[in-house]
């Protein structure tokens, strides 16, 4: 199982962007669908965003479409979520998330967590 560590979190006033990373260890992270993942406080944890091995199949939230971008880079284990347009309600613990080569990286699948990253957003 891959390891996966997030970086980029922190605070950004509203409307503000912040981008975060996500490195991975292991040899599968080419081959694995990758998923953001998001929870506020009192919520569950829910799926944010999600790309394949090969960038193909990009899946995002109704939530933060057309704000948020997901993207990949295999040379450098690493995949990205660009936040644009931050909301107030945007505000949560991101955690990265591996799942086996599958089209969407849904919660049930997950193999592999990070330690999540705090994103607070002021209004």
């Amino acid at each position: 199982q891959a390891q996966l560590a997030e970086s980029g979190g922190g605070l950004v006033q509203a409307g503000g962007s912040l981008r975060l990373s996500c490195a991975a260890s292991g040899r599968t992270f080419s081959s694995a669908t990758m998923g953001w993942f998001r929870q506020a406080p009192g919520k569950e944890r829910d799926l944010v965003a999600s790309i394949t091995w090969d960038g193909g199949y990009p899946y995002l939230a109704d939530s933060v479409k057309g704000r948020f971008t997901i993207s990949r880079d295999n040379a450098k284990n690493t995949v990205y979520l660009q936040m644009n347009s931050l909301k107030a309600e945007d505000t949560a613990v991101y955690y990265c998330a591996a799942c086996p080569g599958i089209s969407v990286c849904w919660s049930r699948l997950v193999n592999s967590w990070g330690e999540g990253t705090l994103v607070t957003v002021s209004s």
